[in-house]
């Protein structure tokens, strides 16, 4: 009744309203296929990450570095090239590749200009860690 105030609780709805999954999140291969082969977008990304931490953990850190950069630069094409990636699709299409391209971007830039003996020399970045280690006097 309206004006009459309400006790006890109000049920959720039964499905979610307002909220949609993002585009191309459908599996990239129909149900007839297992779930690691439905979602190979997502598998084959981890997989790439997974072998540079196995790499990274094995000592050679800038392979392994540069290879998890790769897997989320190889994440980001694979998310702006197939109409549908599964698990790989989080937020709309722009967001996750840019985000993917951005971290991926980063990681490489990161570890090509790391200490000692950078690969890449960036003369804005050669003092970063004296800026970041010690306070501004």
């Amino acid at each position: 009744m309206p004006g009459v105030p309400r006790r006890g609780r109000r049920r959720p709805p039964v499905t979610t309203l307002g909220t949609l999954p993002p585009e191309g999140s459908a599996a990239a291969l129909g149900r007839r296929h297992t779930l690691p082969l439905r979602q190979w977008p997502i598998t084959l990304v981890l997989a790439v990450a997974a072998a540079g931490l196995l790499t990274t953990w094995s000592g050679h850190f800038r392979p392994g570095l540069l290879t998890v950069g790769a897997a989320m630069l190889l994440g980001g094409l694979l998310r702006l090239g197939l109409p549908d990636v599964g698990l790989l699709a989080v937020r709309s299409r722009f967001t996750d590749v840019t985000l993917m391209f951005l971290l991926g971007g980063a990681i490489v830039l990161l570890t090509l200009v790391a200490q000692p003996d950078p690969w890449l020399r960036v003369p804005v970045l050669e003092n970063i860690g004296r800026l970041i280690g010690h306070p501004m006097r």
